[in-house]
């Protein structure tokens, strides 16, 4: 197995770490503060971290970064002059292959296409100590669960599914390159402390019902800024009901509530899991210290004195749900639904099921997935829609086939595509008579997004568990209940998966490789198109910015996507000025209602001196831990961002990189923002907990002067005064 040393290092003094924490704080813990305050940067400086307000600094386990992502961190790390990483590293490759005829051919393009980045990774990765897996090894969170994820560790990584690792025990936090490399440089890693919700599970999944499901209700009680800022701890009976790769798939999810990471407590499913993928010694050190791998009986006994927040779900009386379309906490049991069809007239028919995506490409979703296909073909039904499937790795793949289960889909029609993220993040080169009319389909992934599978923004996706993709698939339209009806005059049995593979795993490291002391630097042609070295930011001079022209104000949802798109962009991810020209296109313009091109007039505003600003609704930058959406804006000159609220990861970003975030004190003021204003930020003496003045010139002469807030602390405002927080680093 990977790592062993580092996991037997950190469980060598865990306990008692717990036990100092317990003492200092003076009460009992939840799990969340146990790995957190375990994982403190100075643990002889320990003390209270106040929820909400204080900002800690931390020491994480590892990083993992997928392809996509890690070209900016790496560009930036190179930039730190280190020689080798200090914490445990891996990149995936998994974001650059996009879904078209099938894996071997899907495959084969990606290599092609691809070389000159997989290239730069790879001697990256060699060069500076960073364990490196191939293309087609696997999507990056489920490789990780495989092999690296250890109950009451703490992990980073540059992609915000990275809380797929709460499924294990593991406190795991989707996080942007550059805070990427403050761990990998063996930097303290800072956090604000956050809130946490407890959920409190009771019961057993029955039927149709799965893990899925569980997040898919929650998503729909707490909204997609519900979780800002805090942890989703799981505990109660019901968690003990739930296999490991269920439960992470519901942490993974959590991304899409904003929740900084989720967590599950430590028990027979994990061990089980640890055993089955080779980590039998994990699993032993775990089950030693079990106790603290968990909440203390007094939190579970009473969990509102502990918890911010507190939700209960009965398993036994969780139904299926259908979240969607355009947002994943539109949620909709699945009883539910063929009145909310009538009402909102969807397309009807489901034209695709997709299987996958780093939330439901297990061994167990497979199998789930493959029973309820098996079932309904020896009843002699066949779907009426198109099927796609993508396992999470090579070693499910190759269990997945020797078990036979792939079989039984690619029966069903299936096309079984490479082990990667694909349609999930807009990898789709989908068939299709019409790219733009409106249709239907349904996925097992975690995100809706308009246009983000297929780039057709008529095309509304609903998102469900792996089986009830099946069973939609089969009957073709998205109001059909398996419970409460027949297809055909059959009636469909609910899905009976394996949590694990019987007769094992059959195992499959062949897409790894390790790192080679002694490589030489990674190379970067001068008139590459895909990659680009960086140049650091210009430092603030310590003014207001007067005269800010309006870049955009931004109306309604504005997500990473909106900012910085995926799909056919991904190939720009380690070349900063090409990708800019995507900067907001997506976003909707508050005065047109229309979305287009952005960066043309970003570019006239930076090169004309003036800089710009951006103004944005609530919970901007929502989704993905892409930093490129903050990268962005400040190499076309945006010098602030003004929005009545932000996403976690997204905040930080900007933060990170020299971007002054504000949010409206008043957020009735975003009403006051007109077309062609000039803003003045009076920011000169921008100071920890106080507001920050802007005054709104209009065209017509008149002037209004509003306050903005900001989270700021010295160390970040020290970034901001550099230009970015890689300038301090580089010092």
């Amino acid at each position: 197995m990977f790592d062993l040393e580092t996991v037997k290092s950190f469980y060598k003094g865990y306990g008692e770490r717990v036990a100092a924490v317990r003492r200092m704080l003076g009460r009992p813990l939840t799990l969340s503060e146990k790995i957190l305050y375990t994982h403190v940067y100075d643990q002889s400086a320990l003390h209270p971290l106040r929820r909400m307000e204080d900002f800690g600094e931390f020491r994480p386990d590892r990083v993992a970064m997928q392809d996509a992502t890690a070209q900016m961190a790496l560009l930036q790390f190179m930039s730190t002059g280190r020689e080798a990483v200090s914490v445990p590293t891996t990149v995936h490759c998994d974001h650059l292959i996009c879904a078209k005829k099938g894996a071997e051919t899907d495959l084969a393009d990606a290599l092609k296409t691809n070389a000159e980045v997989y290239d730069f990774l790879s001697s990256a990765a060699a060069r500076y100590g960073i364990g490196f897996w191939k293309p087609g090894a696997g999507i990056i969170h489920q490789i990780v669960l495989e092999n690296y994820a250890f109950p009451g560790g703490m992990m980073v990584g540059t992609d915000s599914h990275t809380p797929n690792a709460g499924g294990m025990g593991m406190l795991a936090i989707g996080v942007g390159g550059a805070d990427a490399v403050d761990v990998m440089t063996g930097m303290p890693w800072e956090l604000r402390m956050p809130r946490l919700i407890g959920v409190r599970l009771t019961g057993s999944l029955k039927g149709w019902a799965t893990p899925k499901d569980v997040i898919l209700k929650l998503a729909g009680l707490l909204t997609v800024k519900g979780g800002t800022n805090a942890i989703l701890e799981y505990f109660g009976p019901g968690t003990e009901n739930l296999s490991c790769t269920g439960k992470a798939t519901i942490c993974n999810m959590g991304a899409e509530v904003g929740a900084t990471s989720s967590v599950f407590p430590y028990g027979v499913h994990i061990a089980e899991y640890l055993m089955a993928t080779g980590r039998k010694e994990v699993a032993a050190m775990a089950s030693s210290i079990c106790c603290e791998l968990r909440a203390d009986d007094a939190v579970i006994a009473h969990p509102e004195q502990y918890y911010d927040e507190v939700v209960q779900i009965n398993l036994c009386e969780l139904e299926p749900y259908i979240n969607g379309p355009y947002t994943p906490d539109a949620a909709c049991a699945l009883s539910g639904m063929k009145d909310r069809q009538a009402r909102e007239h969807f397309p009807h028919q489901v034209e695709v099921s997709l299987i996958g995506s780093c939330t439901n490409s297990s061994y167990q979703d497979l199998a789930c997935a493959a029973s309820v296909a098996r079932s309904a073909l020896d009843a002699g039904l066949r779907p009426k829609a198109k099927l796609l499937v993508v396992p999470g790795s090579a070693q499910i793949r190759a269990t997945a086939e020797r078990d036979g289960l792939l079989d039984s889909l690619r029966e069903a029609g299936a096309t079984v595509m490479a082990n990667a993220c694909g349609p999930c993040i807009g990898q789709w080169e989908r068939e299709t008579d019409d790219p733009t009319r409106p249709n239907t389909i349904v996925t097992s992934f975690n995100r809706n997004f308009a246009k983000r599978a297929d780039g057709n923004p008529e095309t509304r996706a609903f998102i469900s568990s792996p089986s009830m993709a099946v069973a939609l698939a089969f009957a073709g339209k998205l109001d059909f209940d398996p419970r409460a009806e027949t297809l055909d005059g059959v009636w469909m049995r609910a899905p009976r998966g394996l949590d694990l593979p019987a007769q094992g795993f059959v195992p499959d490291t062949s897409g790894y490789v390790a790192p080679q002391p002694g490589s030489p630097d990674p190379v970067i042609r001068p008139d590459s198109k895909r990659l680009q070295r960086l140049e650091p930011f210009t430092p603030w001079d310590g003014n207001d910015f007067m005269g800010l022209p309006l870049l955009i104000k931004v109306k309604g949802k504005c997500t990473t996507d909106h900012i910085s798109m995926a799909g056919p962009w991904l190939k720009y991810r380690g070349h900063l000025e090409n990708i800019s020209d995507n900067l907001l296109m997506g976003a909707t313009d508050a005065f047109t209602g229309k979305s287009g091109p952005v960066a043309p007039r970003a570019k006239i505003l930076r090169d004309a001196g003036a800089g710009s600003i951006v103004v944005a609704e609530d919970n901007y930058g929502e989704g993905s831990s892409r930093e490129h959406a903050a990268m962005e804006p400040r190499y076309l000159g945006v010098r602030a961002v003004l929005a009545k609220s932000f996403a976690r990861i997204h905040e930080t970003n900007l933060k990170k990189q020299g971007v002054l975030a504000l949010t409206f004190a008043n957020p009735s003021d975003y009403a006051k923002i007109k077309s062609g204003d000039k803003l003045d930020v009076l920011c000169s003496g921008i100071t920890p907990g106080k507001p920050v003045s802007v005054v709104i010139r209009h065209e017509n002469g008149a002037q209004e002067r509003i306050q903005a807030r900001h989270s700021y602390t010295p160390q970040q405002i020290a970034w901001f005064r550099a230009g970015s927080a890689l300038n301090t680093l580089s010092k």
